[in-house]
């Protein structure tokens, strides 16, 4: 950020042409008790220096990955960014706060978004996809909003537990006041899956949709093949979420089971975590229901003398529509940060994508192993997984002040929401975790 002081007097014309008489009423919104604790004390008079030399001695006293070893997941994932990906969408005609979405929209941009939807596509073997929202838990709620225009006369929503519960809350949020809608939640089983046989009792012509983590929250790799089916015999929808979707490089994309709505949070294709966002949502059907997705699609076309163009094809938004006709009121999206990912998935490429998938998948496991073998922790869930596993830590948190000292995050304590895992970790592992961050982790849970 650019160090760009102001006299009082530019403060106060400031001040008065929006109609405030303090700098403090522009955050009286926000908490006091955040307010003080976010309070940055600075004397008077500091030159643009040592003004910098504080900030940055503060910013320090972050844990940062950068020379901490994270293996911390949960729906931000701390993966290899190739330096092109930064370069490209830090070109001036990319990188604006101005979000691109109206009808003049410039053809470079529709072409970024244009593949990005393609690549959407055939990560989640789905046949449309939209140009992205706002981030993967919105997402999801918006996947229940459309199964809810989809389903005339169904009430009844089906969240699986073992989906993230972040995401579960903002499902809640989003559906508190609406009318004729139950939220119903599905149970998981001994393997941190989805309890299937609840979903096939449970499931009538009541039934709007089925959501389901792909992998979900624990890490554990669904099997989509019974929740499908229950959903068939119902008439409700199947969504499947996905916050990691490195892993639709290696696993059967939800397409191919049937997944009426695929959705989920984008941050690991070719975004930095920067403190756990921003990220981006991405959003995909079955072509059928094209036309009650919210946001925004671009097509391709040809103009007037038949040259190959794109276009905002459908953008049933309320600022383009009726707001009773509108899919969403969801008004922008995060466009950069899905450029990042096109920039990353088209680098890549599908061999390069399966390849880190690959050493994510085998790393995760390996460490697992050694973790029960060598640490004698006890696995939660028999479920097969992919970069993520659960396991129970007894008396981890006694040894915190050694991960610390040792810069080390160990993974995502589990009994802020679910209290019957008291004690028990989300762990995750990348392909930035290399063998001696692993030898070490180990090593601490030894008690070494």
């Amino acid at each position: 950020m650019r160090y760009t002081p102001h006299t009082p007097a530019d403060k106060e014309r400031m001040l008065q042409t929006i109609g405030l008489s303090r700098i403090e009423e522009l955050i009286e919104h926000i908490p006091r008790s955040l307010r003080e604790k976010a309070k940055i004390s600075l004397p008077e008079g500091l030159t643009e220096v040592a003004v910098k030399r504080q900030m940055a001695a503060l910013a320090a006293k972050n844990a940062s990955a950068q020379d901490w070893s994270f293996f911390l997941g949960g729906g931000i994932y701390h993966h290899a960014i190739p330096s092109a990906v930064d370069a490209i969408i830090s070109r001036s005609e990319f990188s604006t706060s101005y979000t691109p979405y109206q009808p003049e929209v410039s053809q470079g941009t529709l072409t970024a978004m244009y593949e990005f939807q393609t690549l959407i596509c055939q990560l989640t073997g789905m046949e449309v996809a939209n140009a992205g929202v706002y981030d993967g838990a919105s997402a999801v709620a918006e996947a229940v909003l459309m199964a809810r225009r989809l389903q005339d006369g169904r009430g009844r929503v089906f969240v699986s537990r073992a989906l993230h519960p972040q995401y579960r809350s903002v499902i809640a949020t989003y559906l508190k006041n609406l009318q004729g809608v139950e939220l119903v939640e599905v149970p998981f089983t001994k393997s941190g899956a989805t309890d299937a046989e609840f979903v096939a009792k449970a499931l009538d012509d009541k039934a709007m949709c089925v959501v389901a983590g792909y992998p979900n929250f624990f890490g554990v790799i669904e099997d989509l093949v019974p929740l499908r089916a229950a959903c068939d015999r119902s008439g409700a929808l199947l969504a499947t979420v996905t916050s990691e979707p490195l892993s639709l490089a290696l696993l059967k994309p939800p397409g191919a089971y049937g997944a009426d709505i695929a959705v989920g949070e984008g941050q690991s294709l070719g975004v930095p975590m920067t403190l756990g966002g921003p990220g981006f949502g991405f959003f995909a059907a079955q072509k059928k229901f094209v036309r009650s997705l919210p946001g925004r699609l671009v097509g391709e076309t040809v103009d007037g003398e038949g040259r190959r163009g794109f276009v905002l094809t459908l953008s049933t938004r309320e600022q383009h529509i009726r707001r009773e006709k509108a899919t969403s009121n969801i008004c922008t999206s995060q466009s950069l940060c899905a450029l990042a990912a096109t920039v990353y998935m088209s680098m890549l490429g599908k061999n390069g994508m399966r390849r880190i998938a690959e050493v994510n998948a085998a790393r995760a496991h390996r460490t697992k192993e050694r973790l029960v073998k060598e640490a004698g922790l006890t696995p939660v869930f028999s479920g097969p997984f992919f970069n993520e596993f659960v396991l129970k830590a007894s008396g981890w948190a006694g040894r915190r002040a050694r991960f610390i000292s040792d810069k080390m995050v160990p993974g995502i304590s589990l009994s802020e929401w679910y209290p019957e895992l008291e004690d028990s970790l989300l762990v995750c592992v990348t392909e930035m975790n290399e063998e001696e961050e692993i030898e070490k982790l180990v090593r601490n849970f030894q008690g070494r």
